[in-house]
C-alpha cells in the first residue's frame, strides 16, 4: 500500500492534469452561481466528456466541477438570500444580512476561504485514512459487501428526502431499471418488455443525463420567470476580508471541517446536512450567539466549512466499497466503470497507485480553486444575473450530445423516457438521489447476494447471522433502522396548539 501511495507521485506531475482541474472549477462555479442549475446537472451532461480521456485528466475534471459546484452555491446565498445549491440554503442565514450592510464581497470571500480550508481537511484526512479502510475492507466478503450495500440503501433512502416512504419507493424504482436485461447467473433476459434495446440493461449514460438533465430543463423552461435570479444584485462590492477577520474564525473552520468530515464518510447524509449541523455548532460554541443571522462571517464560514469537507471523505465508501453516497458519487462510480475500473474491496490491491494519484490530485487542486475562485469571484457575482434563454439551448445540445456519445441512438429514447419519468417523480415530491444510487448498485447487490446463497447452503439466516457476524451486525443494524424510522413519528413531541 505504501508502494502504491509513492509511485502516484510519478502520476501527477503533468500540466494537463491541473488544466482540466482549472476549467472544471470555472464550470462547476458558474452552474453553482446558477440557482436554477445543479452541479449535479453538469456533471451529468458532461460525464461523456471523461470517456475521451485517460481517467488521471476525466476524474480531476469532474473533481473540479464539484468543487466549483458547491462554492459557487454560496454566491447568489450571500448576495441575495437564494441558494444556488442546496449545501448553500445555511449559508443564507447570514450571508445576504451581510450584504445588507455592505459587507458582500466579506462574505463571499469568507465563503471562498471557508470552502478551500474545509476541503483540504477533508481531502487530507481522506488521504491519511483510506489506505487503513481499504486494508480492513479487504477482511470481509461477499456477504458483508451485500449487507453494507443494504444498509446503505435504507439509510440513503430514509434520510435522503423528508419522506422515507418515498425514499423507498425512488430505491425500488432504481432497483427496478437496474435488473432490467440480462441475469448474469442464469443468461435469461428480463423485464425487457420484448425490445431488443433493452436487451443488455440500461446503460448508465442516458440514465444519468435522463434523470439529472430532462426534469431540470423541463422546470427551467415551465417557470415563466426570464432569469434565474430577478431583481437588483448589488455584486461582489465593500470591503475585501482582512486577515484577522479569517483568523479569527480558526476554530469555527477546523469545527465545521471535522463535522463536514464524519458526515461524508456515512452514505446519503451529504453537505446540505453536515453545512446546518456546522452552522449549529458554531453557534452554540459562540460566546455571541446572538449576532447570528444579522450578518455573522462564522455564519458564512461554517456552513461552507461543513459542507465543502464532505467531498473527500464521501469517495472513502465509494473506493473501498463501491457504494456511492450521493448523486455526484453515482456520476463519479460512472466514470470509473466507463474505464474499466469497478471500485470496491479490490481496487488499492489493483490500481492502488491511480487511486492514491487522484486522491493527491484532489488536495492540490484546492490550491488552483483558491486562486480560480478569487479571480473569478467578482464576474459570477454578476453573472447569476443572465437569461435563461442563453443557456436552456446548451444544456439540450449537450444532454442530446452527451446521451449520443455512447453510439447508440437507441439511447436516445432512453435518455428521454427516463427522464420524463423522473420529472414527473420531482413534481411528485421525490427526491432521485436513492434511485441513481440503487441502480448502480442492482448489480453488486445481485451478484454479491447469489454469492452469499450459495455459500450459505440452504442455512441462510445461520450463515448470515452466526457464521458471518459482521454481516449479521449490518442486517440487524438495518431491521432496527427500518423498525425506529416506522415508529419514530410516536416519540415527536405535540406541537403546541395555535393561539
Amino acid at each position: 500500500m505504501l508502494d502504491a501511495f509513492f509511485q502516484a507521485f510519478q502520476l501527477i506531475f503533468r500540466l494537463d492534469i491541473y488544466l482540466y482541474v482549472i476549467v472544471g472549477l470555472v464550470v462547476g462555479m458558474f452552474v453553482g452561481a446558477m440557482p436554477g442549475l445543479t452541479t449535479v446537472l453538469a456533471l451529468a451532461v458532461l460525464l461523456p466528456v471523461t470517456f475521451k480521456v485517460e481517467p488521471m485528466l476525466g476524474v480531476p475534471f469532474l473533481i473540479g466541477i464539484v468543487k466549483g459546484g458547491i462554492f459557487g452555491g454560496s454566491i447568489p446565498a450571500v448576495l441575495v438570500g437564494i441558494p444556488g445549491t442546496g449545501a448553500a440554503i445555511a449559508t443564507c442565514i447570514d450571508g445576504p444580512p451581510l450584504t445588507r450592510k455592505g459587507y458582500g464581497r466579506k462574505g463571499l470571500e469568507m465563503a471562498l476561504f471557508a470552502s478551500v480550508t474545509g476541503d483540504t481537511i477533508g481531502s487530507i484526512l481522506t488521504l491519511s485514512l483510506i489506505g487503513l479502510f481499504a486494508l480492513l475492507v479487504l477482511l470481509i466478503g461477499p456477504p458483508e459487501v451485500f449487507a453494507i450495500i443494504v444498509f446503505s440503501l435504507v439509510l440513503i433512502a430514509s434520510v435522503s428526502s423528508e419522506s422515507g416512504l418515498k425514499g423507498a419507493i425512488a430505491a425500488f424504482f432504481g432497483l427496478g431499471l437496474g435488473f432490467i436485461g440480462t441475469d448474469a447467473t442464469t443468461g435469461a433476459t428480463r423485464m425487457t418488455f420484448g425490445l431488443n434495446a433493452l436487451s443488455g440493461g440500461i446503460p448508465l449514460i442516458p440514465l444519468i443525463i435522463g434523470v439529472f438533465a430532462i426534469p431540470e430543463i423541463l422546470m427551467a423552461v415551465e417557470s415563466k420567470e426570464p432569469r434565474f435570479v430577478t431583481g437588483k444584485v448589488s455584486g461582489a462590492t465593500g470591503e475585501r476580508l482582512h486577515l484577522r477577520e479569517f483568523m479569527a474564525s480558526w476554530r469555527t473552520l477546523l469545527r465545521s471541517s471535522m463535522i463536514g468530515g464524519w458526515i461524508g464518510a456515512v452514505p446519503g447524509v451529504g453537505q446540505v446536512v453536515a453545512a446546518f449541523v456546522g452552522y449549529s455548532a458554531a453557534k452554540r460554541a459562540s460566546s455571541h450567539p446572538e449576532t447570528y443571522g444579522k450578518g455573522e462571517l462564522d455564519g458564512v464560514a461554517a456552513p461552507e466549512a461543513a459542507n465543502n469537507a464532505v467531498n473527500g471523505p464521501a469517495m472513502v465508501p465509494l473506493l473501498t466499497l463501491g457504494i456511492p453516497g450521493d448523486n455526484t458519487t453515482a456520476i463519479m462510480l460512472g466514470a470509473f466503470v466507463a474505464h474499466g475500473i469497478r471500485p470496491g474491496p479490490q481496487i488499492f490491491q489493483e490500481q492502488g497507485a491511480l487511486m492514491y494519484a487522484l486522491l493527491i490530485v484532489m488536495v492540490l487542486a484546492n490550491l488552483l480553486f483558491l486562486a480560480v475562485g478569487y479571480l473569478l469571484l467578482k464576474p459570477f457575482a454578476m453573472a447569476i444575473q443572465i437569461k435563461k434563454a442563453y443557456l436552456i439551448p446548451i444544456i439540450v445540445i449537450l444532454a442530446f450530445v452527451g446521451t449520443l456519445s455512447t453510439g447508440d441512438i437507441s439511447d436516445l429514447g432512453i435518455m428521454l423516457a427516463v427522464g420524463f419519468f423522473s420529472y414527473v417523480l420531482r413534481k411528485l415530491g421525490f427526491d432521485l438521489a436513492p434511485l441513481v444510487i440503487a441502480f448502480v448498485l442492482a448489480e453488486p447487490l445481485e451478484y454479491t447476494l447469489s454469492q452469499s446463497l450459495l455459500y450459505a447452503r440452504g442455512a441462510v439466516l445461520g450463515y448470515f447471522f452466526l457464521a458471518r457476524p459482521i454481516a449479521g451486525v449490518f442486517l440487524a443494524a438495518t431491521l432496527i433502522w427500518v423498525a425506529w424510522m416506522s415508529v419514530r413519528h410516536r416519540f415527536r413531541a405535540p406541537r403546541p396548539a395555535e393561539p
